[in-house]
């Protein structure tokens, strides 16, 4: 990590220490008050029939969906109704890693709001994977990050002192049950340092769950085959929604707990009605749209906004030059050769792409600007709204390439590259009824008269854009 990019961004947190944290401090104090009250001497309180392990990972920085469509899944203000479900005392949350994707500015900016949210949704432990724990290092959280919330990480990731398990101890039908949560990487740890992780088997039930930090078939069948006292394997995937990775019987049972938050796995351990062993039932919650929103959730992520209008991070986007000289001109420029084209546009949902962004407060967030916005990762294209105001929304050049040379040859020249496809911006997470439904999505972007425009404009059922 660039040690001024590290500056930098701690310069920034401690810059909104006011909004950021005080903003929040009474919501915390409020959580442990009710904690307290909750919890009292911290006995276990009343039996229960089935303890909940809910499980996340892989965030990967996704802490909201853009929202530019209906039926998107995630979000971590949504998150509280489906941890809620389950009484504090029956539940042990976990988030197994993964928490931002790369060690950019704003992922930086991320990786904070999403461990504090984490404090906020009353997570009992966050397993942090390599490249958390050098961010946590780096930033100087891994000091602040407790006691509230509890770390584990994989032995010999990185050169901290970090425990590798944690234990908390519910009851199950009267009966105290041990559940610990141990971390291990496959790819730098030997087999043995497993049972040393878990340590002597203790009187009473136990669950023990191991999350792995990396891992393959191979990997976990090896693991599998040796680690018997182990109850629950957490494997790394690249799907968003959780599974169980081969049989649900298998003992130890595997699975994963998805990607960008759009699900929350829920492990629930019941007692079997022989032989007292433990049963096990792992499923997929998905963290749909029509969950309520807690509001101090809602408060972090608008504080988080407010953080990386200011920090200038649109601004200071890298962006790189078009080739041959070209520039792009801004849809206007079109007008005066295209006026009925102009007109039909002017009218449809891409022609106000920006102000989508201004209503929810991400108008200056660089990952949601980009699919707003002509050739912001461009020289010459949009920077922020104050400059080059007139490449806000999805306009002319974003289909049809750069156009300073059609301009300035009045036609004669085509537009140039680059050329976006629809599916560039409507991806799966982006929108999720486009694929399937191209065709419907395209005639809402018809702005020409002829049945073919000249030059074929746009094809209806690949997206793609042909020359001018």
């Amino acid at each position: 990590m660039r040690e001024e990019l590290k500056a930098a961004v701690i310069m920034r947190l401690a810059a909104y220490t006011g909004i950021f944290v005080i903003g929040i401090l009474c919501v915390l104090c409020a959580c442990a008050a009710m904690g307290s009250a909750k919890k009292g001497s911290g006995k276990l309180a009343r039996k229960a029939d089935v303890l909940t392990v809910f499980l996340t990972g892989n965030e990967l920085g996704s802490i909201k969906p853009c929202g530019c469509s209906g039926g998107q899944l995630g979000g971590l203000s949504r998150r509280p109704a489906v941890l809620n479900t389950v009484p504090w005392k029956n539940r042990l949350v976990v988030d197994t890693g993964a928490l931002v994707e790369s060690d950019s500015e704003q992922d930086l900016l991320k990786f904070s709001v999403i461990i504090r949210a984490f404090a906020l949704l009353g997570y009992d432990l966050v397993n942090l994977a390599e490249r958390d724990l050098e961010i946590a290092r780096n930033l100087g959280l891994l000091e602040t990050i407790g006691p509230k919330l509890h770390v584990v990480s994989a032995p010999g990731a990185v050169d901290v002192n970090v425990p590798g398990r944690f234990t908390k101890r519910m009851l199950l039908n009267g009966k105290t049950v041990a559940v610990t949560i141990g971390s291990f990487d496959v790819r730098s740890g030997r087999i043995e340092q497993v049972e040393r992780l878990f340590g002597p088997v203790s009187e009473g039930q136990t669950v023990n769950i191991l999350i792995l930090n990396g891992c393959d078939p191979a990997a976990v069948d090896s693991v599998v085959k040796k680690i018997r006292f182990v109850d629950c394997v957490v494997c790394p995937d690249d799907l968003d929604r959780p599974r169980v990775i081969g049989s649900p019987d298998r003992r130890p049972l595997v699975f994963s707990v998805g990607r960008l938050g759009k699900y929350v796995g829920k492990l629930e351990i019941g007692a079997a009605k022989t032989k007292g062993r433990l049963k096990f039932n792992f499923s997929a919650v998905p963290v749909t749209e029509d969950l309520t929103e807690e509001e101090a959730l809602v408060q972090l992520y608008e504080e988080y906004q407010t953080i990386v209008r200011d920090s200038g991070l649109l601004a200071n986007q890298a962006r790189v030059s078009l080739s041959g000289g070209l520039r792009y001109m801004g849809s206007e420029s079109c007008k005066a050769c295209h006026k009925n084209e102009y007109q039909k546009w002017k009218r449809q949902a891409h022609a106000d792409a920006y102000a989508t962004l201004e209503k929810v407060g991400s108008a200056y967030d660089p990952e949601c600007v980009v699919c707003h916005v002509v050739g912001m990762r461009y020289e010459s294209g949009f920077v922020t709204p104050e400059r080059a105001a007139g490449f806000k929304d999805v306009g002319c050049e974003n289909c049809h390439g750069p156009g300073s040379e059609h301009v300035e040859t009045e036609g004669r020249k085509p537009t140039g590259e680059p050329k976006s496809r629809c599916q560039d911006c409507h991806t799966p997470d982006n929108s999720v009824n486009y694929y399937g439904n191209e065709a419907e999505y395209f005639e809402k972007t018809v702005h020409w008269g002829e049945p073919n425009a000249a030059g074929g404009v746009k094809d209806s059922k690949t997206g793609d854009s042909n020359d001018l």
